[in-house]
């Protein structure tokens, strides 16, 4: 079998690298592709080589339009100052019913054998090349060389690895260079090395290393070696092997698949699942077959473990353990892990910092006699997992936005089942509608087994009215959340397949009117987008759901009905005996398309877009119990949350664990702020400034005889300055069309507060965090870091005033 081989194309080579430079200069969003650059300099490189790593937004691989799918990319220039690519990863590959090339049908009509399955490691992906002086780059997914602090990294790492394995050879890293030089091509290995960082899988001393997996030719297209030759080139440069199967029938790698998913082992090992590697074309009869991966991740035991990961954490920090599945056995896992970690200290210092993890888990299954599989199964085996006991008062809550399906679910599964179904838009009447709504829900339950609660409940608060009124007026009711995921990255892809669903639906709606009220429509939807809190099954209020079916709300309904069917016998099947047919869940999803709503109601015109529903209810609350106004409390320019949710994201995807620590544990503690505003005055600095502050009320008497909208003005993001305590984005105001320079803030630096370390630190202490930057510079405080936003967003802003809700 011989080595491909493809030299580059300089022209080629140059197109791309020109299409990423203008992707660095976009700001994203719809339609437009953006991609991250960063220069690093090869350390050991005699002629001073540096390379640039091209970095995509994950949702971004899922376009037609990328001058390249690689994840993973680095290019340089060559003596003659010619770009070319000196490592290239894998194009981005996608686990089996993730998107629609790789659902079954696809797979097994567009696909060609040989069909090569590898174990998919557990560990981190490193790249190998040669440059072209001799030097060996080993890098990671997106960085190379060591970190600011000094600290030991994963290319770093993996390079040391490398270096012991070609001394067992008697080679050298100049040697492997050469190699790979003359290949035109990137040695793709896993770094698995439980010494330095563990994972999920357990990788000892005698297992640890590089794993080689792929070899890649360096070229905008991607080409790939075929396994037996990695396998060749893993012996001959002493990298560890990964795990090969070769199969030549499509059919037979699916029931494989399906049949070692049931246990989560293969070969005597837990395994987290396979990568399978084969050529594809779209149009078989026409398309040239190209190489192609998928994979077949295996959920279990593998959840189990990081629950029990996550509980141990919460243990140690003081916290209650939060799970719903597994419970038996990780109840067992938790009295166990409780002795050790009083019996030693040291065990729990490691743990936190990820040491420690993999020994507890094993020790505690030993101690049971049981592996990860028997484990993970073990309730199913007693009957504890699928609880049978449930037949009926059961409450199915969505958690949506406008558009993403829930209601043609929702009359799919009454048309499958015969289930209530209320839905709130069609109670009229503002006066008490919410428990009127759960009232309404509890209503069906008396003659039917369950009940969709039939509103979007987008908002904790909503969430925690349903939950609190059903529990206390039916504490038998079992509560399922039908979550419709809005993932950070999928948002664009939301909004656009929500808009086209409204649209098509037309005036089908009780008081959404696409056909007559084209510009009204858009602006509601857009305040269920920015208002929409995630479900998180381990707090408050969403830890009161008995269970949760996580939907993709971009998915058809069809689709998304078959899941929320096959969940619901798995886990209830005292309440769903059996998965009706495909024939019937299509009628019941033609019979749902063809509902149409009986009430409608007329929503008042909310005005610009995005503030509308924020108005309506800004104008109920101003109102206290004497009809008299609140007071002005604060003047603000207001920014959706979505959009400063999408800047932050970008600005810390990089891989440096210094710079993105502080936001890491903003969002895993829920201090990043629901909403984002730029204060301009305070009514605290009124004494101040009374002239600007007597401008600012005037200014909101007057928008409140309207919509409450003073003006607009579009917010610049400039940088992210932050310490262990606060952090902030200083931005510029850019006023429009006559206002001028007519929205002043009293603060030395306009910014927006992202989020505090805890409720001791309060968000006016950003102009303390800022003026000590204005001083020295992040540079000059120490603890303090600032990352440059070098696109500079900027974001539409909506001037409003913010009135006290809480004082009489």
């Amino acid at each position: 079998m011989a080595a491909p081989m493809i030299p580059q194309d300089v022209q080629e080579t140059s197109q791309m690298v020109k299409a990423l430079q203008a992707g660095t200069k976009s700001g994203g969003g719809r339609g437009v592709f953006k991609v991250k650059r960063n220069t690093f300099n090869v350390k050991d490189s005699s002629d001073g080589i540096t390379v640039d790593s091209w970095k995509f937004a994950d949702w971004d691989y899922k376009r037609r339009d990328l001058p390249t799918y690689a994840r993973g990319l680095f290019t340089t220039r060559n003596r003659h100052g010619e770009p070319e690519i000196a490592v290239r990863g894998y194009d981005k590959f996608f686990n089996v019913g993730e998107v629609h090339e790789t659902e079954w049908k696809n797979i097994l009509s567009r696909t060609r054998g040989p069909y090569e399955l590898t174990l998919k490691e557990n560990g981190c992906i490193i790249f190998v090349s040669g440059l072209e002086d001799g030097t060996l780059l080993v890098c990671s997914k997106h960085s190379t060389g060591e970190r600011e602090d000094a600290t030991a990294s994963h290319a770093v790492v993996g390079e040391k690895h490398i270096e012991r394995q070609l001394a067992a050879i008697g080679k050298t890293k100049a040697d492997l260079a050469a190699e790979l030089r003359a290949r035109n091509a990137t040695a793709v290995a896993e770094l698995c090395d439980d010494s330095f960082e563990e994972h999920i899988l357990a990788y000892g001393e005698d297992k640890a290393g590089l794993y080689l997996h792929g070899i890649n030719l360096n070229l905008p297209v991607f080409a790939t070696y075929p396994s037996p030759l990695v396998q060749d080139f893993a012996a001959a440069w002493n990298f560890r092997k990964t795990g090969l199967i070769i199969m030549d029938d499509i059919n037979k790698v699916k029931d494989f698949l399906e049949e070692v998913a049931q246990t989560g082992a293969h070969d005597g090992r837990d395994v987290e699942g396979f990568v399978i590697r084969c050529t594809m074309s779209h149009n078989p009869d026409s398309v040239p077959y190209r190489d192609w991966f998928f994979k077949y991740k295996f959920e279990e035991p593998y959840l189990m473990y990081r629950q029990w990961r996550e509980c141990t954490k919460a243990l140690i920090s003081g916290k209650t353990p939060k799970y719903k599945k597994h419970k038996n056995i990780t109840e067992e896992y938790l009295l166990y892990a409780r002795k050790r970690l009083h019996a030693d200290p040291q065990l729990a210092k490691g743990y936190v910092h990820n040491h420690g993890i993999i020994g507890l888990r094993d020790d505690f299954l030993a101690y049971k006699h049981l592996n990860g599989s028997d484990a993970a199964n073990i309730e199913n085996l007693e009957g504890g997992e699928a609880r049978t006991e449930v037949d009926g008062d059961v409450v199915l809550v969505p958690i949506a936005t406008i558009g993403c399906g829930k209601t043609t679910v929702a009359q799919a599964l009454v048309h499958l089942f015969g289930w209530g179904h209320v839905q709130n838009d069609n109670l009229t009447g503002k006066s008490r509608k919410p428990p009127r709504f759960t009232k309404a829900c509890l209503d069906e339950l008396a003659t039917k087994p369950a009940v969709i609660a039939d509103r979007n409940s987008a908002s904790k608060h909503e969430r925690r009215q349903i939950i609190t009124d059903v529990k206390i007026q039916n504490a038998s009711a079992t509560l399922v959340a039908l979550h419709f995921v809005h993932d950070a990255g999928s948002i664009e892809k939301i909004r656009e397949v929500t808009r086209e669903r409204v649209l098509a639906r037309g005036d089908n709606h009780q008081t959404i009117h696409a056909a007559t009220e084209p510009a009204k429509f858009i602006g509601v939807m857009e305040g269920f987008i920015d208002r929409f809190e995630p479900c998180n099954i381990f707090s408050p209020p969403d830890d009161g759901f008995d269970s949760v079916i996580d939907l993709d709300p971009t998915a058809g309904s069809r689709a998304n009905l078959e899941f929320v069917v096959t969940q619901l016998h798995a886990r209830y099947p005292s309440l769903v005996k059996e998965v009706p047919s495909a024939e019937k869940m299509d009628e019941a999803i033609e019979a749902a398309l063809g509902y149409a709503p009986t009430i409608k109601h007329n929503i008042p015109d909310r005005g610009r877009g995005k503030q509308g529903q924020q108005q309506a209810k800004g104008k109920q609350e101003e109102q206290d119990q004497s009809g008299k106004k609140k007071p002005l409390e604060y003047m603000a320019v207001h920014v959706t949350s979505a959009s400063v949710t999408q800047v932050l994201e970008r600005a810390f995807s990089v891989d440096d664990a210094e710079v993105t620590r502080f936001y890491k544990q903003l969002k895993g503690t829920r201090r990043v702020q629901p909403k984002f505003h730029v204060t301009l005055m305070h009514r605290a600095s009124a004494k101040e400034r009374p002239d600007l502050w007597e401008r600012y009320l005037g200014l909101h008497e007057e928008a409140e005889k309207g919509d409450g909208t003073v003006g607009e003005c579009d917010v610049m993001l400039e940088r992210i300055v932050f310490d262990d305590r606060i952090m902030a984005i200083v931005v510029r105001l850019m006023p429009k069309g006559d206002a001028g320079d007519d929205y002043p803030t009293v603060n030395k630096v306009a910014h927006i507060t992202v989020g505090t370390r805890d409720n001791a630190v309060k968000p006016k202490e950003s102009n303390d965090l800022l003026a000590k930057w204005l001083e020295g510079g992040a540079e000059g405080n120490s603890g303090m870091h600032d990352v440059v936003l070098e696109e500079r967003p900027t974001l539409p802003g909506v001037v409003k005033g913010v009135c006290n809700f809480h004082k009489r």
